[in-house]
């Protein structure tokens, strides 16, 4: 299993703070597979920029598809540019993926023949997989799940990283999703304020 994987189970089986935004779910699993690219130096990050390596297949096919769609030219990427264009639609990508292969499976019932609802997950070693990572406080799982509000603050565990590459990503994540909920906050004024005014108020 990966990182993206592991947290996206984690999302739905874990109780959060807050109800977890498809946008900021988005953009922690592109930082989840940034990390995991960074851990197999498939890349490596100079500051701010994601310098591309080696091309080589790393058994996992969403993995590879984010490694084949590296900027393979200078100026490289940075950081904050993957997420938001890796990240675009990436939660529904991958939960059809764990659809796919019986990791999670919509309820069915016996008056509907269609499968209706949510998807939930089975039990699946992939789910026993990430419990496990996220009980032994993995500080990279916890940061990612702190970005979309699963916990309402990092964890000690997180503080003690020394990865600088690690920190540059889970920085960025943060960062972006900070600044998409300062949009959606914005976006909510001005629907209020429009509404108002229609209303004579």
């Amino acid at each position: 299993m990966t990182t993206p994987r592991d947290l996206l189970i984690i999302t739905m089986d874990v109780e959060s703070s807050r109800p977890v935004e498809q946008g900021e779910l988005s953009l922690a699993l592109a930082g989840a597979e940034l990390i995991d690219l960074v851990d197999a130096e498939v890349v490596t990050l100079d500051g701010e920029r994601i310098l591309p390596g080696t091309q080589r297949t790393l058994g996992d096919r969403l993995l590879d598809e984010a490694a084949s769609s590296l900027t393979r030219q200078e100026p490289y990427e940075t950081v904050e540019d993957w997420l938001w264009r890796r990240g675009r639609g990436l939660a529904t990508t991958y939960r059809a993926v764990l659809e796919a292969e019986g990791d999670a499976a919509r309820p069915r019932h016996h008056w509907i023949p269609l499968r209706t609802g949510p998807a939930a997950l089975t039990d699946s070693p992939a789910r026993r997989q990430a419990a496990e990572r996220w009980t032994a406080g993995e500080p990279v799982l916890a940061g990612l799940a702190a970005a979309v509000g699963i916990q309402d603050k990092p964890t000690e565990e997180i503080a003690d990283l020394t990865d600088d590459a690690v920190v540059t990503v889970l920085a960025a994540v943060h960062d972006a999703a900070t600044e998409l909920e300062g949009v959606r906050q914005r976006r909510r004024i001005e629907e209020a304020a429009f509404d108002n005014i229609w209303r004579g108020q």
